[in-house]
């Protein structure tokens, strides 16, 4: 691969996070009750990555850390507005849109596995919530349906984003989150070498 016009934006621990977490949200989603054994692991395994996502978070190269990132919401009201008007700024990391994005997934999603935690340990008495009572079981499960349905709106429109974004800025977002590397303009590149 020429590297000269490209530089790595997401690294490799990201993106096996990312791609790993599609996984077991869709193997999770798609299973629920049928495969029950399968849907737990998967829901582990969701699990284990946002414990990751968020110590990356903190720990991870310059485009993964939160501080990178982080916007208020005026910065992504404002961003949106720009993209529908296919006059958004380009951006190397996460836009203002994807920042609060990721924000949402993670919420949505650690709130779908403690929910699912919690109607495990209801009704099968096992898992890190074992023993919490069958009382609340449907209350939980509730819940449990919510977050994921949730999670599977926000990763919809996700998606979406990232298909609009790629038209706008003629990049294809979904193959730098397989390969790490994004185009970088020779002004951009300058100022980095700064």
């Amino acid at each position: 691969m020429n590297t000269q016009n490209l530089i790595k934006v997401w690294d490799l621990p990201l993106r096996i996070f990312h791609w790993l977490l599609v996984a077991g949200f869709i193997i999770a989603y798609l299973t629920e009750d049928d495969l029950l054994t399968l849907h737990v692991w998967a829901g582990y395994l969701v699990s284990g990555l946002l414990v990751f996502r968020i110590a990356w978070g903190f720990m991870g190269n310059e485009y993964a850390k939160f501080s990178h990132f982080l916007v208020t919401p005026g910065q992504a009201i404002l961003y949106i507005k720009e993209l529908m008007a296919c006059k958004a700024k380009r951006y190397l990391g996460h836009n203002p849109a994807g920042a609060v994005m990721i924000l949402l997934l993670l919420l949505s999603l650690t709130l779908t596995v403690i929910s699912g935690f919690a109607v495990y340990g209801a009704d099968q008495v096992a898992g890190p919530f074992a023993g919490i009572g069958s009382s609340n079981e449907k209350m939980w499960e509730e819940l449990h349906e919510f977050f994921a349905n949730t999670s599977l709106v926000l990763v919809f429109i996700h998606v979406t984003g990232v298909a609009y974004e790629s038209y706008i800025h003629r990049e294809n977002l979904a193959k730098a989150m397989l390969n790490g590397y994004k185009k970088i303009s020779t002004e951009s590149r300058n100022k980095l070498q700064e």
